[in-house]
């Protein structure tokens, strides 16, 4: 069986690279804007052209395309690979082109659909940022298309570090015109986007060249391979189209309550996202094209789809545990750090640990159903996941719109807190997907899961370390955000790893065991 593990570090090296240079790009986006108006429709602008970069971009070309083209590479039929990949890269362009130009045309009535809560300066600020940055996702999208070979070919490193050149763009523009007033500031940030766009592509393409021997970009849909890809793109595509539903949803409500609630909810994702990508999305991507090529009778295969699915969910839950107990427990700390300075105040800080607390409601669940996903993915079956992600969406509508709109008047808190209900909703809707998709392939591959006695220990242990932190945190005095966080986040991490190790928990263990091996012993 083909072993991951170092596949799913050289994914989290990439993400890490690529979203830690994304946090510096927001910290220093949080400096010079703040939560104020400008911050806000740069937000939601960025938003809606997302929508498309995400309809045809990494999640769809991973669940259709990489099971195909992998499998082609594991049959070592290389020249049709390269004419399928060929041949998905010329619909892509030819869709998100078009795509594309209707957006830019079409772009008052989408503000009007996803911000109807922007009026007058703000609403046509937010048309031009649109205009200017749609452009720039056809690049993102082909950036997505090499993604899909790179990762096939077990290149993931170029494909999830590659983002660094957009986020440098984009800081590059920050500070170049930083002088000018926070509105003209937001439209050359939006024209740094799209060039950070087009760098993201060039950086893969050369490689991407160089390993798709055969490549032809012809428009040719007759071939087998490429009407699976097509098949299986349609029901993706209309999953990922009915996640960005939730994705409008949460836009729309967040515009309805006040100033600063669209940028708290973009500060509070950038963070919860760090650990999804470098966990859920780092394993998850490992382990797709090696599932995908794994060849045996019905039963050898289930066989081997259960061994990858468990060690990998037991992977996820080491790291997300902890994560989600951060947030929960420490997400003044984290966001005080990474965004407290210039027109970001500390009331804004608090502001964004209540959104990224009711993030930590789901975390856990939506990154174990990544893996599960890309399980059913493997299995060439886009039509189960689709199912469960309907039941989410429409959950998350009808529990966001009570706990954002409705819930804090209730509770006697001002509307803007609404955003804390709507991130907590989307994690109790996330379970209920999770568990959905876990029943279902269960029937299919036998028993699968976190054992509830591994689960009680990792909770246990990050229990403790939050302790530990509030220990500290009691004791300090005023500081700088960043030297509480090292002083803080560190005791939190060390108890937490160490209590693992006392209660045996097997990656705790292992992790001991690679940092002494790493330590130089003494003479």
């Amino acid at each position: 069986m083909e072993r991951t593990g170092r596949h799913a570090f050289l994914v989290g090296a990439g993400i890490l690279l690529s979203r830690l240079v994304g946090l510096v790009r927001q910290r220093v986006f949080s400096k010079y804007f703040g939560l104020f108006d400008a911050a806000d429709a740069f937000s939601a602008a960025l938003r809606i052209p997302n929508f498309l970069q995400n309809l045809f971009g990494e999640g769809v070309l991973s669940a259709s395309f990489i099971p195909v083209y992998a499998r082609l590479l594991a049959e070592r039929d290389e020249e049709e690979a390269g004419r399928v990949a060929g041949a998905i890269a010329a619909i892509l362009a030819l869709t998100t082109s078009v795509l594309v130009l209707i957006g830019v045309l079409a772009t008052p009535y989408l503000i009007d659909a996803i911000a109807p809560g922007f009026h007058d300066a703000k609403r046509e600020l937010t048309i031009r940022l649109v205009r200017i940055l749609f452009p720039g996702v056809g690049m993102l999208v082909m950036s997505a298309w090499c993604l899909g070979i790179l990762n096939s070919h077990r290149k993931f490193f170029l494909s999830y570090s590659a983002g660094v050149v957009w986020n440098l763009a984009m800081i590059t523009t920050l500070v170049a015109f930083r002088r000018l007033d926070p509105n003209a500031l937001a439209i050359a940030l939006a024209w740094g986007s799209v060039a950070g766009s087009s760098l993201q592509f060039g950086v893969q393409l050369p490689v991407v060249l160089r390993l798709a021997r055969g490549l032809r970009l012809r428009l040719e849909t007759h071939a087998a391979p490429v009407r699976q890809v097509l098949r299986s793109f349609g029901p993706v595509f209309v999953s990922r189209g009915v996640v960005q539903i939730s994705a409008y949803v949460d836009s729309l409500l967040s515009s309805l309550l006040g100033q600063g609630a669209v940028a708290g909810l973009a500060n509070a994702q950038t963070l919860y996202l760090l650990p999804v990508s470098l966990f859920g999305m780092s394993i998850s991507a490992a382990e797709l094209p090696a599932m995908s090529s794994t060849l045996g009778d019905r039963e050898q295969v289930a066989g081997l789809l259960r061994q990858r699915l468990n060690a990998g969910l037991r992977r996820i839950a080491f790291f997300i545990v902890p994560s989600a107990m951060a947030f929960l427990a420490l997400g003044d700390v984290i966001a005080g750090a990474l965004f407290e300075t210039g027109r970001f105040t500390h009331a804004d800080t608090l502001y964004v640990w209540g959104i990224l607390a009711g993030s930590a409601v789901g975390l856990l669940a939506s990154t174990l159903g990544r893996l599960y996903s890309s399980t059913y993915y493997a299995l060439r079956d886009t039509r189960t996941p689709l199912r469960y992600a309907v039941i989410r969406v429409a959950l998350t509508a009808a529990l966001g719109y009570l706990a954002a709109i409705w819930l804090p008047g209730w509770i006697g808190l001002a509307p803007r807190w609404g955003v804390a209900g709507l991130t907590a909703s989307a994690g109790v809707a996330g379970w209920v997907e999770f568990l959905f998709l876990r029943r279902s392939l269960n029937t299919r591959i036998g028993g699968t899961g976190l054992p509830a006695s591994l689960t009680a220990k990792l909770w246990s242990s990050a229990i403790a370390g939050a302790a530990a932190a509030w220990g500290v945190k009691l004791a300090l005095g005023p500081l700088n955000p960043i030297v509480v966080a090292i002083l803080i986040l560190t005791p939190y991490g060390i108890v937490y790893f160490t209590a693992g190790w006392l209660l045996r928990i097997e990656e705790s263990a292992q992790l001991f065991a690679k940092v002494f091996r790493l330590t130089p012993s003494n003479p």
